[in-house]
């Protein structure tokens, strides 16, 4: 890669690489090591595309469609040795107030299907448009208000009436 090429991708990557680990820890539902391996697999792919991506029209969409595709990838091929825990490990205390409603919504999006905790991440976390979303995922924009109608109603479920107790007035 010639040496500008280089500087604009070193530039891009590091501009959005807070962004996509935000993204890739509510993908992950707070796994934050698959997410660091997720954002750098993504960054790698997109290093290899980069005289192409740097010229599409929005690279910033392009990186989170390919992470949310990484993401997606990653569960299909997933070894059938692992196995996903009930609760999660102890973590340090960021020093904020909101971690119980944090660590509730991991916990909530972690019980949520690979797809529909990606449909959710998109349209309320990305703040992507249906269409955008169908895009990302390869799928048409009546599955994708489907998935967020079942994505939203099972969340609903899971959090209940409880959610509230967490909210800072």
């Amino acid at each position: 890669m010639r040496k500008v090429r280089a500087d604009e991708y070193a530039e891009f990557a590091a501009a959005r690489t807070g962004h996509l680990y935000r993204s890739a820890c509510l993908l992950t539902a707070g796994d934050t090591h698959l997410a660091e391996d997720l954002v750098q697999e993504t960054l790698g792919r997109l290093y290899v595309r980069w005289g192409r991506v740097s010229r599409a029209d929005n690279p910033a969409a392009y990186a989170q469609t390919v992470l949310t595709r990484t993401f997606l990838a990653h569960r299909r091929r997933r070894s059938s040795r692992e196995r996903a825990v009930e609760a999660f490990p102890d973590l340090p205390d960021g020093g904020g107030t909101d971690t119980p409603l944090r660590l509730t919504l991991l916990q909530a999006l972690g019980r949520l299907p690979a797809k529909d905790r990606a449909v959710v991440v998109l349209r309320y976390w990305e703040d992507r448009s249906i269409e955008e979303t169908a895009s990302a995922l390869n799928a048409s924009s009546a599955a994708v208000r489907t998935r967020c109608s079942r994505a939203l109603g099972r969340l609903r479920e899971l959090l209940g009436e409880d959610i509230g107790e967490y909210v800072r007035p």
